[in-house]
Order: C-alpha cells, then sequence, then structure tokens
C-alpha cells in the first residue's frame, strides 16, 4: 500500500521554522480582507444620507455578505484541498478588492447588494476561518491552538481596528475614498501571499511544526462540492456538531451581526459622535487580539466545554447591561463594556475548533467551516433582524436583550456537549476511508 506521505527526504533545518512565515502571511491576509468588513458600520449613516435608503434595506445587503460569508467556508476548505491554499487566497483577496472598489460607481440598492453582499462575501468567506483550520491543521502539530488563537484575531481584528481609519476618512474625503482604502488593503497582501504562503510543508522540505513528515499527508482530490456537502452530510450525525453550530450561531448573532454593524448607529442614538463610537469598536478590536490568543493558550491546556460555558455566559450578561450603558458622553462603564467584550469577542473560535478536531478528526477543517457557516447565518439573522428592530420599534434595546438571552442558551449548549469524543468505532469517516471503501465494493 502506498504511503499517505510521497516525501522522505530528510526535512532541512532552518532557523525559524517556515511554519511561523506562513502564519504570519496568513494573519496579514485575513486582516487585508477584513478591512473592508470594518466599512459597513461606518458608513450606514453616510449612504442613509447620500441615497436615502432606510436601514433596512441597507442592512439587508450587509446580512447577505455575512451569510455568504459564512456558506462559503465549508467550500473554501475544500477548495483549498483541491487547489492548494495560495490560489484561493489570492483569488479571495482580488474578489474582495475588486467588490470593495466598485461600490464607488453604485448608484442603487441591488448594486449595494451585488458588491457588499455577494462579491465581497464570497472573497472574505473563501478566507475566514476556513483559512485558520486549514493553515493550523496542515503546519502545526504543536502549539494548534496557541496560533489558531492568532489568526483568529487577525480576522476579527482587521474589521474593528480599521474603523476609525474608516471613519476619519470618510469625515475628511467621504465614503468612497474610504472604500478605495480598503481596497488597497486587501490589494497590498497579495504580494507576499504569493511570495511567502505555501500549501504544505513538503513544499518547504520540513515536516509540520511539533511533528514528523508522517503527519504531512498528501490532499484529498475529490471534487470541492462534494467533499463540503459529504462533511455537512455525515457531521450532522452527530450530537456535538449540532451544539456547536448551535452556540455559533449565536456567537455569529451577538458580535459579527448586532454589534459590529449596529453599535455605531446605537450610540449615535444616543447622541455619542460617530468617529467615539468608531474608536470604541477599534479598542475591542484591540482586546480582541488578547483575548484571543489568551483563550488559544487555554484550550492547549483546559477543557474547551468549561471555557465555552464562561464565555457565552459573561456576554450575555453583558449585553444585558449594555442599553444602560448609552449616553452621549463617554463613561467608565462603556469602556469597561468595551473591554470584556474585545477580550470576548471571538474567544469562542480556539475552543470550538479543538472540539471539531476532537470529534471530528480529519474531517474537522471542512466540518468547521460548516459551524462557521452557522455562525455567519446568525450574523445575517441579527444584522437584518437589527435593522428592522431599530426601523419598527426606533430603538436598539430589544435588540440587546434578546441577544443576551441568547448567548445564555448558548452556555448552556456548551455545558451539554459530550465529554468524551464518540466510541471506538463510531467516529465519523474520513475522505480517504470512504474512496477505500467505495474501491473495495467497486
Amino acid at each position: 500500500m502506498l504511503s499517505a506521505v510521497t516525501s522522505t527526504a530528510a526535512p532541512r533545518t532552518y532557523r525559524i521554522h517556515p511554519a511561523w512565515w506562513v502564519a504570519a502571511v496568513t494573519f496579514l491576509a485575513l486582516v487585508g480582507a477584513a478591512a473592508f468588513r470594518a466599512v459597513p458600520g461606518v458608513l450606514i449613516e453616510p449612504l442613509r444620507a447620500e441615497f436615502g435608503w432606510s436601514l433596512t434595506t441597507i442592512s439587508a445587503a450587509v446580512a447577505v455578505n455575512m451569510a455568504l460569508f459564512g456558506l462559503t467556508a465549508p467550500f473554501a476548505a475544500a477548495l483549498m484541498e483541491r487547489f492548494g491554499i495560495r490560489r484561493v487566497v489570492v483569488a479571495a483577496l482580488l474578489l474582495t478588492a475588486a467588490g470593495s472598489g466598485l461600490t464607488v460607481f453604485m448608484t442603487a440598492s441591488w448594486q449595494l447588494v451585488l458588491l457588499w453582499g455577494v462579491a465581497v462575501g464570497l472573497g472574505t468567506g473563501s478566507m475566514a476561518l476556513a483559512l485558520v483550520a486549514t493553515v493550523t491543521g496542515r503546519w502545526f502539530v504543536a502549539r494548534r491552538g496557541l496560533v489558531s488563537g492568532i489568526l483568529t484575531a487577525g480576522s476579527a481584528t482587521g474589521q474593528l481596528v480599521f474603523l476609525p481609519v474608516v471613519a476619519w476618512t470618510d469625515a475628511t474625503w467621504g465614503w468612497r475614498a474610504a472604500s478605495l482604502g480598503t481596497t488597497a488593503a486587501a490589494l497590498a497582501v497579495v504580494p507576499l501571499v504569493l511570495w511567502l504562503l505555501r500549501d504544505r510543508p513538503r513544499d518547504a522540505g520540513v515536516a509540520p511544526y511539533g511533528g514528523t513528515a508522517a503527519d504531512d499527508v498528501d490532499p484529498v482530490r475529490s471534487g470541492a462540492a462534494r467533499t463540503a456537502v459529504r462533511g455537512l452530510v455525515s457531521a450532522v450525525r452527530s450530537v456535538p456538531f449540532w451544539l456547536l453550530a448551535g452556540g455559533f450561531f449565536i456567537c455569529g448573532l451577538s458580535t459579527n451581526g448586532l454589534v459590529q454593524p449596529h453599535f455605531i448607529p446605537a450610540a449615535h442614538d444616543h447622541g455619542m459622535p460617530v468617529t467615539t463610537a468608531a474608536g470604541l469598536l477599534a479598542v475591542v478590536g484591540v482586546f480582541d487580539i488578547a483575548g484571543t490568543v489568551l483563550s488559544g493558550w487555554l484550550t492547549d491546556r483546559t477543557d474547551p466545554r468549561v471555557l465555552l460555558l464562561a464565555y457565552y455566559g459573561l456576554r450575555g450578561l453583558s449585553l444585558f447591561a449594555l442599553p444602560a450603558l448609552f449616553g452621549p458622553d463617554l463613561h467608565v462603564s462603556m469602556v469597561a463594556f468595551i473591554v470584556f467584550y474585545g477580550l470576548d469577542w471571538v474567544a469562542t473560535v480556539p475552543p470550538t475548533l479543538a472540539l471539531c478536531r476532537e470529534f471530528f478528526g480529519a474531517r474537522a477543517p471542512v466540518v468547521f467551516g460548516w459551524v462557521f457557516a452557522s455562525h455567519q447565518l446568525g450574523a445575517a439573522v441579527a444584522a437584518f433582524g437589527g435593522g428592522v428592530i431599530r426601523d419598527v420599534t426606533g430603538s436598539y434595546d430589544p435588540a440587546w436583550l434578546m441577544a443576551g438571552a441568547l448567548c445564555i442558551a448558548a452556555a448552556v449548549m456548551s455545558f451539554l456537549i459530550p465529554r468524551r469524543p464518540p466510541a471506538a468505532g463510531t467516529a465519523l469517516p474520513t475522505d480517504r476511508e470512504e474512496a477505500a471503501a467505495a474501491q473495495a465494493h467497486g
């Protein structure tokens, strides 16, 4: 039988293992793609002023973006298996840049949906957390939790740290200049990806970090769509998948879907300047780095279920308190909320990814892509629903309270995740095992 490893040559020796360079350029790619995702929250008010579109109309475009962002993830993971990481990332960055840059020519709301929603949703979704799962799974055996935390922070932080820059650019030169600036940020990363990003450790003549050559297995060459769908069909037979996907649905609802696009308009409703509110979300991005890296470190040492229970429960309590914190002036209580929410923003990702590996093994990147799809579907529901609630009731308060209650439900779901993986003989088959079975019966 042929070995799964195609290269038996002795690994090269590097002063810095190439896995860390791959992680670094992946971080930059995620930040570059996420730059555009800083735009909608800041530009809602300028678009309403120039085109007269309702908050519901603009929120619909954001919702399409977030839904496609998530639904693309499992197929992107399969495409990376089929065509390689570098090709998929370059294509995704170019599509994101095109969708962002062409917004300066739009004149109708359907163009907003097509560009913000479809083009940028597909482009950013082709990287996102599917890229994190693929890079950590291929290039790292040791420090996977830590690296997944760092890369996840790049994806989330890029969306938030750019906010003050986008707000300042909009205030100084208008929203079109802000859109072109984010286009430039995505394009700037493309040369680095072409130069430094390698698909697999064997391409650099090394074994995965902390592993051996046996850990660098051949990619699955089946069709991308078939691989993604097969991963979903297998995963839905597992109770842990539904608990993880349900929790992540609420995670997306309470972060990217509600807070990211609607915090600034909500603060503006209470008299807070847009630039101040954007600055607060940028602080979320700063603390998100620390929170996600710390969560990755804890995931290597602590039961991931306990971490998810704490993250979701505390997030729910903080959202219950948020409506009372808004006002025209910035108070210590609001700063405390922002710091906590930053630490908790995507701290859920490393333990969720660790549980996917625990239950789904070699299929973890594709299965996690579907779990992440549920995250973005939750975000889409909140992005659209938040706008509708504001238009109908004149206040965002009901949205914050509903999100808080759902976070408490997510904490309960995390507590219910089994503490042991499936018993021997019940683990889900990998693509390679299914292919071998098909040949045996062929």
